[in-house]
């Protein structure tokens, strides 16, 4: 079985949503290790010697005990322009480490910075980031992203973001579209709508 993720912000000495990390977690061990006792991620990071200093990526690979933990420096990537590719991948509300169809999906961006995943004539995500597309009142969230992640569940629980259906005939009604994830916060990367290209 594949190994499962987590990527975990880490800002100054403190892991961020935590809480939402560790509600997929536990989802992932019912699901798969249902006889295994559950982890505790806050007990387990507690015990891991951790930067205190900086931005960091904390990413822990699992099945059903945490087999590895790394933390790495964050620099944000700069995304301008994205290109519209069509995917035929299944939602999960977990992270895997098997990313081959992403990264297939991710070599079709052409001279874009990003692709802008389609299923179905619907949008879902980047090939690392959630979506919400600002409709002059509103930002939506696709209702069925590929990887419902921890920052998408926070925005949604506080009402900052809403899910809809998103249609690739109905990029026009939006002006904008902001991309985010564990790592980059709601507002930190934003694109205008010319820079999606078909």
């Amino acid at each position: 079985m594949c190994r499962f993720l987590e990527s975990i912000q880490l800002n100054d000495g403190e892991f961020k949503r935590l809480s939402y990390h560790q509600a997929r977690m536990d989802y992932v061990q019912k699901t798969y290790f249902p006889d295994t006792p559950a982890i505790s991620l806050q007990e387990f990071l507690s015990k891991s010697n951790f930067p205190v200093q900086g931005l960091f990526k904390c990413r822990i690979g699992f099945t059903n005990e945490i087999q590895s933990i790394e933390f790495q420096p964050y620099i944000m990537r700069t995304i301008e322009t994205l290109k519209l590719v069509e995917i035929d991948l299944k939602s999960t509300f977990f992270k895997s480490e098997n990313r081959e169809k992403l990264n297939d999906a991710f070599l079709q961006k052409g001279i874009c910075d990003d692709v802008l995943l389609v299923k179905e004539d619907f949008l879902t995500d980047t090939s690392y980031c959630n979506i919400a597309l600002f409709d002059g009142e509103n930002w939506i969230t696709p209702r069925n992203p590929l990887i419902y992640g921890v920052n998408r569940a926070e925005l949604l629980e506080n009402k900052i973001i809403a899910e809809g259906d998103v249609r690739v005939d109905d990029l026009n009604n939006y002006s904008k579209i902001r991309l985010f994830n564990a790592m980059i916060e709601f507002g930190d990367l934003e694109i205008e709508m010319k820079n999606i290209i078909f």
